[in-house]
């Protein structure tokens, strides 16, 4: 088979180009994609341990560990243990987390309309949301 015509060559390639470009653009707020994914479990999903984070986007426990100490280091979140459970952890946005949302969301709203047209991204994420086993979602 053809390099070119390689599925996971593909998804490779336009992860890397995708990455990259949402890396340039967050780079004015000092925030990677896999923070601003953190964030955006914070925001939008209210998920607040560490594991439902990492869960959420499918990342070891022990990855989720450095991305919150670097977040944390940045100001843009806090780690404090549960009212509920002292036994663990939770993940609590910054005044400085919070006011990012709005600027954040737009960027990220904007690098999808630069990289694909509605219908492109509509089509690749269907495409992607049965690769990925997520068809329900």
């Amino acid at each position: 088979m053809e390099l070119t015509q390689c599925i996971n060559y593909l998804l490779t390639t336009a992860q890397h180009k995708v990455f990259q470009e949402m890396s340039s653009r967050l780079e004015k707020f000092d925030v990677t994609p896999v923070q601003y994914g953190v964030m955006y479990c914070l925001w939008i999903e209210g998920k607040t341990k560490p594991k439902e984070i990492a869960a959420e986007l499918k990342l070891e426990n022990s990855t989720i560990s450095g991305v919150l100490e670097r977040m944390e280091k940045k100001e843009l979140i806090e780690r404090q243990v549960s009212k509920e459970d002292r036994r663990f952890i939770e993940v609590v946005l910054t005044e400085k987390g919070k006011a990012l949302q709005n600027p954040i969301l737009a960027t990220v709203e904007e690098v999808n309309k630069d990289v694909l047209s509605e219908e492109e991204q509509s089509e690749l994420k269907k495409a992607l949301r049965i690769l990925g086993g997520l068809e329900d979602e």
